[in-house]
């Protein structure tokens, strides 16, 4: 008899069980335009409670706002700020919801989400989210690395080695961002280089590769034939294996993302052709998939499957 596959997550908020349950219990109000018609409490205590609940591990607060951020209709966020105009949590939401929305809405809207995330900072001096917002909105308005830098800094300074902001500033140095190559390396690998044991951002130079990938094809769709190239050069194995063992044979415990950084490595060993590394790597991913950076191949999710499907023969449960 065949064995049924589950079917594959694919969602902003990862495997965080407590953020995909505030979002299903919000997501009827998008029908209700915000307004919390029928409720008994108001519309924005489930992310208040989210919140408190967080407390200061900025790890998972910065990914649980990021998501909160683009996911919430926009009355959510505007609604608490109104009921509560100090509540230091409603703040940081609606900077990083501000900084998400200006890009479409132009530079009045830059300019208030500028002044949203500076406000934020102030009213909680310890958190690096209102300064990983800034950075997001540097980024959506291609200001140069020179503004950004410092941006960042302000960040780790509060969080240091925070997987997100390395990740975000990786993204605004590559060539897809506001930097070259040479920028986006030599970033990854002193990130990675300066690392504690058992941190996930010993994957930074993998997920540079991965960037250098995603470059070379927007230049040029036809090179996806040849894109394979960059996996067999000897610094690739090189880079996946540092991430193996510094950070998916640590005992780390899991951070926020850790789904996405276990897609990169994945999707890495594949293109190395490692598969039974791989297929413990796909064990731990279980269900959730990203759509990056599988999004490189032609068949993302037939791709995903094909590789699952091998690490289930090689590990049933």
């Amino acid at each position: 008899m065949l064995r049924r596959r589950p079917s594959l997550l694919i969602r902003p908020e990862l495997d965080d069980r407590a953020l995909h349950v505030t979002l299903t219990e919000l997501r009827p109000a998008q029908q209700l335009h915000g307004l919390g018609a029928g409720r008994t409490r108001p519309l924005w205590e489930p992310v208040a409670a989210l919140l408190r609940a967080t407390g200061r591990d900025w790890d998972r607060r910065v990914h649980r706002i990021s998501v909160l951020a683009g996911s919430l209709p926009p009355a959510v966020p505007q609604r608490w700020i109104a009921d509560r105009p100090d509540d230091a949590d409603a703040l940081v939401l609606q900077a990083f919801a501000l900084s998400e929305r200006a890009p479409a809405e132009g530079r009045a809207a830059a300019h208030r989400a500028e002044q949203a995330c500076l406000r934020a900072a102030r009213a909680c001096p310890e958190d690096p989210t209102p300064w990983l917002a800034l950075l997001s909105l540097l980024d959506a308005f291609a200001a140069p690395a020179r503004y950004a830098v410092p941006v960042w800094t302000e960040a780790v300074d509060r969080a240091p080695w925070n997987r997100t902001a390395y990740h975000r500033l990786l993204r605004y140095l590559s060539p897809r961002g506001h930097g070259t190559v040479p920028d986006m390396m030599d970033f990854a690998e002193q990130g990675a280089a300066r690392a504690p044991y058992g941190s996930p951002l010993v994957l930074l130079p993998v997920a540079a590769r991965v960037e250098l990938v995603a470059h070379r094809l927007r230049q040029d769709p036809l090179a996806a034939v040849g894109a394979g190239g960059h996996w067999h050069e000897p610094r690739a194995a090189v880079e996946v294996d540092a991430a193996l063992t510094g950070w998916f044979h640590t005992p780390a415990a899991p951070h926020a993302e850790a789904v996405a950084d276990l897609n990169v490595l994945a999707f890495a060993l594949t293109r190395i052709r490692r598969p039974a590394e791989a297929a413990a790597v796909f064990h731990r991913i279980g269900r959730h998939m990203t759509h990056h950076p599988w999004d490189l191949l032609p068949d993302p999710e037939g791709t995903f499957r094909y590789w699952r499907d091998r690490s289930d023969d090689r590990h049933p449960t």
